[in-house]
This record gives structure tokens, C-alpha cells and sequence, in this order.
């Protein structure tokens, strides 16, 4: 699949072939057979409709666990994990050591699918897409409105980071719903520090859109908490941006009480996170997140791995009972036999970061990172990261819902965008635009309490 060469600091137009989307690999870029052993099938088309005798109206309700017929194939737990070792991160392989996690494994539904229009911009980024500066590390620029990078280069250098970008750029499509992140202190309890409206709105996948009217910044995000009591009406909106390099993030937050609108520092790299109780960092979000310039990223290869898959089960949850005192409850989380890119990532000369390597496995056919693990400068493994994916055959897609870290160090867990079957968590996504003016700065001083 990967019989071209390029340089890591040229673009892949001279080299890269687009019809492979059409043939050998699916429109994402991933393999579009199945694995020897059947026990990964061929990509047919992902699901795109609600399946057949499945009663359930998208403004309702959330969507229902589709797969809920299927039988576990098997547990992997401490007692059995080394028959399994190499189809396990270390990390998961850590927690079911010292946390007696364990994962249930299912049969496999490759169900990732897009709109046809961001099929077909990814097509055309192949041959559109070059680098900032003639570096990877530093960003790119000419994709638009599909993934940046769906043949990533034979330079493995080259292809970490592009798969990296490629996690950055996953469609989720626009979407308003309501979030909540939780921890869990030092006896086990679950705290929760956070229950928020979220929005968020693509700038990078807007219909009818191309290179030349892309203003830079992949996504607007604005967040209003409604609890805890104490963070009741505070609000921030911020810009995500494609290309940090030439478009810094930016942010502007609402203080409730005080009726000011301040824009933020940047929060970037390995500053702690403020509603996890700093159990991760910010560039640990959803498993990695923001700049990749501290790092060199390497691509390891692909590999066939255990990884949550198709995990509607976790709206059927409340929250209260999914978090558990060592681990989000693995009853809930449906893990699946798929193909994964590993890419390293170590620091680049002159750079730092407390995470000194990290190893991220991403699914070959969305594109997000499903698991991270990282190390510190001593080699000893500090996190442990899975993101959870939902299926929305409406949208289409099998798209980010949930992330789950793990801290070592401290023997703590964070669960982060959670939607759960309890109120007012269980209130249904909606896909529809969202208006310019949510993503304000002005909105919202306009709507603060004093």
C-alpha cells in the first residue's frame, strides 16, 4: 500500500496516487479488505441508515447501542492478558495489572462513514496538501474539508506527524449537546467538575467551502456551564486552529459575577488542565491535542489491536454508576479487533514537556486516536488514554463521544465529554448549523449575570 517515496519536506502531489480511494483503499484511506483471519471484516460502505427494526428518532433521544445482539467473544483481564499481550498497549495491559481492568471484546463493525462532498475533498487533498515551511513539524497548509492526509508518506517521519494531523482533522460534524466531565479524588469518589452546553461549528468542513475561502481555523468552540453551583454561568468560546504556526489559538472567557470578558492565555503543551484537577494536560485531550512542534513523531507501523469501538452502550449509563473508583466501568465499553497506525512521539532536540514519549494508536478508519500511552523522562509510563467513539448513522459517522485518561502517577482518572442516560446528560445531539453569533466574545459579555 505504501510503495511511493517522499521526502518529509515536500508535498506528496509528485508521488501520492488518489484512485487508491477508489480501489484498494476506502475514501478515508484506510484498507478496504478485511484481514486474513475474517476476524476484521472488508469496509462496505460503513452504516449510513438506521438499521433495520431499530425504532429510534435522532431529536428524541440518543442514538441506542445498535450492536446490543451481539455476543462478547471473550474478557481479557490480568489473568489472561499475556495470551493477548499483542493485540494490547502497554498501558491497558498496566491498568489491568494494577487496577484488575479488564476489557470485553465483541466482533467487529467497521461502520465509519462521511458525506460524499468530504469523500471527495479528501481526494483532492492528496495532491493539494504541502507543508508549512517545508516542515511537517510545523503544520500544513491546502487541505480543506476532508482528511488532510489519507496516504500518508513512506517516510515514516513524515507519515507520524500526517496521521497526526489526520486525528486533528476527524469529522464529527457540527453539533450542539450537553457535556459533562467527571474525576475521581483520593477515595475513589467521583467528583464532577463540569456540566456544559457545547458547541462546536467546522470552519475546515463546511459544505461548498475550498483552500481559498478556509480563514485557518479548524473549529469555533463555545462552552456555558451550568454546574457545579460554583462555576454556574461562566462561559468561553475559542478558535481551534489548523495551522498554530501561523494561527495562534485563540480564547475568551466569562467569569459569571463579574460581567467582564477576558481574553485567555494560550493554554497549550503540558499546562494542567484546570476541571480535571490537572489529572492531564491539554495537549492530552481526546489523546492528543494542539501543536505537535515539541515532538518528532515517527510512524512504528500498523498493526491489528484491541481498541474501544462502536460504544453507544455508554448512553445507556447513568453517571454515577459508570464512574467506579479505579476505572470508568468496562461493562459499558465495547472493545473491538481493529487495524491501528502506531506513531511514536519523542521530543525534539531543545524541546520539553513532562510526557518525554508517547505512543498513540489510531484507527485506520476514522482516524482517531483511540488509545495514548505516555511515559516521563525516567521511562516510567505516567497515562494511560482511550477515546470512545458513538455511532450516528444520520450524520453519517462513528464519531468522537467520550475520553477516558488515567494517571498513574497519582492513581486518579478523568472521564471528559460524557453524555449519559441521566438528566440532563441524556439530552439528544443536534447536527444543525449553529449561529455565528454563539461563538462571540460579545454574546457573551451580553448574557452575564452581575
Amino acid at each position: 500500500m505504501l510503495a511511493y517515496m517522499a521526502s518529509p519536506k515536500r508535498s506528496l502531489a509528485a508521488t501520492a496516487d488518489a484512485s487508491l480511494l477508489q480501489t484498494t483503499l476506502t475514501p478515508m484511506g484506510s484498507e478496504r479488505a478485511g484481514n486474513a483471519a475474517g476476524t476484521i471484516p472488508a469496509w462496505t460502505g460503513g452504516m449510513t441508515e438506521i438499521p433495520a427494526g431499530v425504532n429510534w428518532d435522532p431529536k428524541s433521544s440518543l442514538p441506542p447501542d445498535f450492536f446490543a445482539a451481539d455476543a462478547m467473544l471473550y474478557k481479557v483481564d490480568a489473568s489472561n492478558m499475556a495470551q493477548y499481550a499483542h493485540l494490547l498497549t502497554d498501558g491497558v495491559q498496566a491498568l489491568m495489572k494494577n487496577k484488575g481492568f479488564y476489557i470485553n471484546v465483541y466482533p467487529t463493525h467497521r461502520t465509519q462513514a462521511m458525506p460524499q462532498w468530504i469523500y471527495d475533498n479528501t481526494a483532492l487533498n492528496v495532491s493539494r496538501t504541502t507543508p508549512q515551511n517545508g516542515d511537517w513539524r510545523l503544520g500544513y497548509n491546502g487541505a480543506y474539508g476532508g482528511y488532510p492526509f489519507p496516504i500518508p508518506d513512506s517516510d515514516p517521519l513524515a507519515a507520524g506527524y500526517q496521521i497526526c494531523y489526520n486525528n486533528e482533522a476527524r469529522w464529527n460534524g457540527p453539533y450542539q449537546r450537553l457535556t459533562t466531565a467527571a474525576y475521581t479524588n483520593a477515595n475513589g469518589q467521583p467528583v464532577l467538575t463540569e456540566g456544559a452546553r457545547l458547541n462546536y461549528r467546522y470552519g475546515f468542513y463546511q459544505p461548498g467551502g475550498s483552500p481559498a475561502t478556509y480563514h485557518g481555523y479548524f473549529y469555533d468552540v463555545a462552552l456555558t456551564e451550568f454546574a457545579p453551583a460554583t462555576a454556574a454561568g461562566d462561559a468561553a468560546v475559542g478558535r481551534q486552529s489548523g495551522n498554530p504556526t501561523v494561527y495562534p489559538d485563540e480564547s475568551w472567557e466569562l467569569l459569571n459575577g463579574q460581567g467582564r470578558v477576558r481574553k485567555t492565555p494560550n493554554l497549550l503543551y503540558d499546562t494542567p488542565t484546570s476541571y480535571t484537577d490537572g489529572i492531564i494536560n491539554y495537549d492530552e485531550y481526546f489523546g492528543m491535542s494542539g501543536p505537535l512542534d515539541r515532538y518528532d513523531f515517527r510512524l512504528l507501523g500498523k498493526r491489528e489491536m484491541l481498541i474501544p469501538y462502536n460504544n453507544n452502550k455508554v448512553y445507556t449509563g447513568k453517571s454515577a454508576a459508570l464512574h467506579t473508583a479505579n476505572f470508568f466501568d468496562p461493562e459499558y465499553v465495547r472493545w473491538e479487533l481493529h487495524r491501528v497506525w502506531v506513531v511514536e512521539g519523542t521530543l525534539h532536540p531543545g524541546k520539553r514537556n513532562v510526557l518525554a514519549r508517547r505512543v498513540l494508536y489510531f484507527d485506520e478508519d476514522n482516524w482517531q486516536c483511540a488509545i495514548a500511552d505516555a511515559w516521563d523522562a525516567a521511562n516510567n509510563m505516567l497515562r494511560v488514554h482511550y477515546t470512545l467513539c458513538a455511532n450516528f448513522p444520520t450524520l453519517p459517522g462513528t464519531i468522537f463521544m467520550t475520553s477516558i485518561a488515567y494517571n498513574l502517577q497519582t492513581g486518579q482518572y478523568v472521564s471528559t465529554g460524557g453524555s449519559y442516560a441521566d438528566a440532563p446528560y441524556n439530552e439528544p445531539w443536534s447536527f444543525d448549523p449553529v449561529p455565528d453569533s454563539v461563538f462571540q466574545p460579545q454574546s457573551m459579555a451580553a448574557s452575564a449575570s452581575y
